[in-house]
């Protein structure tokens, strides 16, 4: 549900100043909420949408601060806000008529499929797509639009986040999935009812990309299992959405992610290189379409120090919520009542069993346990749900705790918890996901 205003929000502590904004059709407001307060926004007469997501007339909304995200009129609409705004514009050139086409595309092939017999596995299977470009192509946007009109027709696709550096559906330093059966709300982003999430522990996939080539292996196989024996999500099909590393070995990833999710549709924003190199390295796989389009010009592009800013923003809105509306607990346990392991490290092979020389490589996908010391302060560790340490890799988890101070004399861990009671597992798995609580 989205955030609904009661009182005037004003912008850095100045008095409430509302303004209202008149957009012509098929044109875009492009909106940066301030850093300092939030936004109340409402849509006043005619209608548009945020991300494929129609707005309600007349009843206000909250956007929290540095939410960046962009009100499309298809007809022609009158909006009205209220608060900070770091930077509005308005834009009347858009790339959204290609958009909705590939929509109207994929919608097509849903209705052929779920018309298909449901013994007919290949008939019956709905688009695979996905999405890939650049860092800050907008890549998530486009994923959320097509999403949002699906659900808006009625279809259930699954989504499939693969951007381990931003998190769309979970924190950073995960690949997931979820099912989406409404339109996606503008404030509130993903729905959390039914993640399928994995931990892959860090930022960047050149921390370890074995394992990350493994865990988009399980999560394709899990949801393939899922397919089977649900024909409305099978015909519904999925939407993935990509990291922005597309050369060298990002491009070899993406490669191994298309043809690990069998994906049949592959769209390729603003980059013309990389959609001939795909339409030429695909053009010997089955059914396979890649399609270039335009990335909408209201893309901000983010340096490194940026991202890391909204890593840090993703992490804390797990534990206490967009608006502050959560109350996380903090727990503490015994040493010995919790297992920390790692994935990644010591040797593949004895010395003794390498030729003369050689020397011994480290196992990318070896489950290691870990002391616990003071290394794991300010740790973001994942709770697994594997029931041995060998099931670590190939198990999802159930959420994530926050390390606040490790007592060495006492042997006792604090950690912060989504809620309070006992953890779903004893088995932590760490990365190098930090975060430093402000």
């Amino acid at each position: 549900m989205a955030y609904g205003g009661a009182g005037p929000v004003g912008g850095s502590g100045s008095a409430s100043t509302i303004k209202q904004v008149k957009l012509e059709r098929e044109s875009e407001l492009r909106i940066e909420v301030g850093n300092d307060a939030p936004l109340r926004f409402r849509l006043l007469d005619g209608t548009a949408e945020i991300f494929g997501t129609e707005l309600p007339p007349q009843i206000w909304l909250n956007f929290p601060p540095r939410l960046k995200f962009a009100v499309f009129t298809w007809f022609g609409a009158t909006i009205e806000m209220d608060g900070g705004t770091e930077t509005d514009y308005t834009a009347d050139e858009t790339p959204m008529v290609s958009y909705v086409n590939v929509h109207a595309i994929l919608d097509g092939r849903r209705s052929r499929a779920k018309a298909s017999s449901p013994d007919d596995y290949e008939s019956s299977q709905g688009p695979r797509v996905i999405v890939v470009g650049p860092t800050d192509s907008g890549k998530s946007t486009l994923s959320r639009m097509l999403l949002s009109w699906a659900a808006k027709q009625g279809w259930k696709p699954t989504f499939v986040d693969l951007d381990i550096g931003q998190g769309s559906i979970t924190i950073p330093g995960c690949i997931a999935a979820t099912p989406i059966e409404m339109p996606i709300d503008p404030v509130e982003g993903i729905p959390l009812e039914m993640p399928l999430v994995y931990f892959y522990g860090h930022a960047t996939p050149s921390n370890n990309i074995e394992l990350y080539k493994v865990l988009v292996k399980e999560l394709s196989g899990m949801i393939e299992r899922q397919f089977t024996g649900n024909a409305e999500s099978r015909a519904s099909g999925m939407v993935i959405n990509t990291m922005g590393w597309i050369e060298g070995v990002g491009y070899d990833l993406l490669l191994h992610a298309i043809r690990t999710f069998k994906a049949n549709v592959v769209l390729v924003l603003g980059q013309e290189k990389l959609c001939s190199m795909l339409k030429d390295v695909l053009k010997s796989e089955p059914k396979v379409d890649v399609v270039k389009l335009q990335r909408s010009g209201g893309v901000v592009s983010r340096n490194a120090k940026v991202r890391q800013k909204a890593r840090s923003y993703r992490i804390r809105e797990y534990f206490y919520g967009l608006s502050n509306d959560l109350s996380p607990h903090s727990n503490i346990a015994n040493f010995s009542d919790l297992f920390v392991y790692r994935v990644g490290g010591g040797p593949q092979a004895p010395r003794s069993a390498l030729p003369i020389g050689a020397e011994p490589a480290a196992d990318p996908t070896r489950v290691v346990p870990v002391n616990i010391n003071r290394d794991l302060l300010h740790l973001v560790l994942a709770v697994s749900f594997a029931k041995e340490p060998d099931e670590i890799i190939s198990s999802n988890v159930a959420g994530f705790v926050y390390v606040t101070d490790i007592d060495i004399q006492r042997k006792k861990i604090t950690y912060l918890a989504p809620s309070s009671g006992e953890l779903p597992s004893k088995y932590l798995v760490m990365g190098s996901l930090t975060w430093l609580e402000t």
